[in-house]
């Protein structure tokens, strides 16, 4: 399959950033140093072009419906301007994505709604909402709008004045998970006080054929995805596709750490065994994990009692940028997730130390 290239990605060449393949998409990995890059997020302000997330559009007499039984949060309890974060859930309540749902203005009388799966995952959930709103006989449609928008994060504390700067400054009077509208760059888009760094922060959706203009109108340090990623891990924060998998790691919300987003009241696919599950409890939970020995976590490391017997595995890892020290995030039996237990990392077959941490790792 091809590659997919954001509208941005000859500005990312001429800055000379690392490129990588992620989510069938070629995005830029780092434009400095994953530090520099990160430390501007935690103290001042970064952007980063995250226009390999997908977007899908719902709308339509029953487009309520339809979110709310194919995202595990309360959609019906949205009003326009609001958003929520939600899973994406099969039968038996394993997680298929995690999204951002936003709730739209009224189109032609109507509900409207965008939301935001991961990369490459587009196509995938245009036909899932499809096929079910067929299977349901609902009246709604559904449009991959993925290719039409491009979106921009703005990040860290003084995301609010590097947005108030370019646009209305009242669209810094947003609550966290609110959104509207507003002129940047002569271009309406749509911002939300949303983000994936553990800092305040912005998204920004526009128009793909403005996605330049949007770009360069913030003047702040460029990031990439491995400041994306060493955020997200001090945050605490879910990666698709490696926190959670449904082949290859199987994950419902309650075993995630995500249970927040289950709206049990909610007729979604997969409530019936999330139900179970909420009154039976869960067998492992999603932990994080600190090195107090010289080295750093990474994904599929063994963890272990301290009789040498596997009680878990790392997910994600990295060198923390902000605590200069290894941390990882992972699974573990709900027996050994108490914060401060002394727990054994498998690194190339040597056991080090480490220990369970509350997440998240830094404050957000």
């Amino acid at each position: 399959m091809a590659r997919r290239h954001p509208p941005l990605a000859d500005v990312h060449a001429a800055a000379g950033a690392s490129i990588t393949e992620f989510g069938g998409w070629t995005m830029p990995v780092e434009f400095d140093s994953i530090r520099t890059e990160h430390a501007a997020v935690r103290d001042s302000v970064g952007r980063f072009d995250v226009s390999h997330m997908s977007e899908i559009e719902v709308t339509g007499p029953d487009a309520t419906e339809l979110m709310g039984r194919l995202t595990t949060n309360d959609v019906a309890g949205l009003s326009p301007g609001e958003a929520q974060y939600a899973c994406i859930t099969r039968v038996d309540g394993v997680i298929l994505d995690d999204t951002v749902v936003y709730r739209l203005a009224d189109r032609d009388g109507e509900p409207a709604y965008l939301f935001i799966p991961n990369a490459g995952h587009d196509a995938q959930f245009t036909e899932w909402w499809t096929d079910h709103r067929e299977e349901w006989g609902l009246d709604a449609t559904v449009d991959n709008a993925t290719d039409d928008w491009a979106m921009v994060a703005i990040q860290g504390p003084d995301s609010p004045d590097s947005v108030a700067a370019v646009t209305d400054d009242s669209v810094t009077d947003l609550a966290r998970f609110e959104h509207t509208t507003g002129e940047i760059a002569g271009c309406e888009c749509r911002i939300a006080r949303t983000g994936y760094t553990g800092e305040d922060g912005f998204e920004i959706l526009c128009p793909t054929d403005a996605a330049e203009d949007v770009w360069t109108a913030f003047d702040c340090q460029p990031c990439g995805l491995g400041a994306r990623d060493t955020l997200r891990i001090e945050a605490g924060f879910l990666l698709s596709g490696q926190d959670f998998d449904p082949e290859s790691l199987p994950r419902t919300p309650y075993e995630a750490g995500v249970g927040f987003t289950v709206d049990l009241g909610s007729d979604f696919v997969g409530r019936d065994a999330l139900t179970d599950q909420h009154a039976t409890g869960v067998g492992r939970t999603f932990v994080g994990v600190t090195m107090l020995d010289r080295g750093v976590p990474r994904e599929g490391y063994a963890l272990v009692d301290k009789a040498g017997a596997e009680i878990g595995q790392l997910t994600s890892g990295t060198m923390s940028p902000t605590l200069n020290e290894g941390i990882g995030l992972g699974y573990v039996g709900v027996d050994h997730a108490d914060s401060g237990r002394p727990v054994g990392i498998v690194v190339r077959g040597s056991e080090k130390r480490g220990e369970i941490t509350e997440l998240p790792f830094h404050p957000t």
